[in-house]
């Protein structure tokens, strides 16, 4: 008698798509599909009541993303494995669902065998991340996150605190092509695209502190 099939909860807010996956494995003695959720607060219902191996994530959903979805799943005591299937490798996305617990990383344009295969090793325990996921965290393990110079922090801090390039420059006594440079070296550091951006994801890990009282 064989391995019991690997029981699956698809997890995307776009219907097509947890059709596309769902088809993937109809007729698969090896897989059973137990439900599909349009969203992370339907998924951690489904997980509880449904009791999957393996759950395929998406990141961005409406309602609760994936993300928040994964740390609730471990709130509550869900013991299926989070295999996120996304389209997004930025370290934006990639470090959090790795940090909240998903045992897995894979984009949506796998092929079949490369998914089966990401899910018999999640099935396992054991981590799985695409090319350029394991590139991106390998990346970070080289050149820390919050390895930004003093001069960088100083920049952050002022443009926290709402100043313009120009602003920044002059306090600090320096050109604004400088300034420019600082913000790009930041944005690269903190795997963000722009000054908001880069202030949240500061005051996410600890590099800008909370005024109190």
């Amino acid at each position: 008698m064989g391995d019991p099939p690997i029981r699956l909860l698809i997890v995307d807010d776009h219907p097509i798509v947890r059709g596309g996956i769902r088809g993937m494995f109809t007729g698969d003695p090896q897989f059973e599909v137990l439900g599909e959720a349009a969203n992370g607060a339907q998924a951690v219902d489904l997980a509880r009541a449904l009791g999957p191996d393996v759950i395929l994530m998406d990141l961005r959903m409406p309602a609760m993303d994936g993300v928040t979805a994964i740390k609730e799943l471990v709130r509550v005591g869900v013991t299926a494995r989070v295999l996120v299937l996304t389209t997004f490798d930025t370290d934006r996305d990639v470090l959090p669902a790795i940090e909240a617990g998903a045992t897995g990383y894979l984009l949506k344009d796998a092929g079949r065998d490369e998914l089966v295969h990401a899910i018999r090793t999640a099935a396992r325990g054991e981590a799985v991340l695409s090319p350029s996921v394991a590139t991106r965290l390998l990346g970070q393990v080289r050149t820390p996150v919050d390895a930004l110079s003093a001069r960088e922090l100083e920049v952050l801090h002022l443009i926290a605190d709402g100043a313009t390039n120009r602003a920044a420059a002059a306090t600090l006594f320096i050109s604004e092509a400088t300034v420019k440079s600082h913000l790009l070296h930041i944005y690269t550091k903190l795997g963000v695209n722009d000054r908001a951006a880069a202030v949240a994801e500061a005051f996410r890990r600890g590099l800008l502190a909370v005024d109190g009282g």
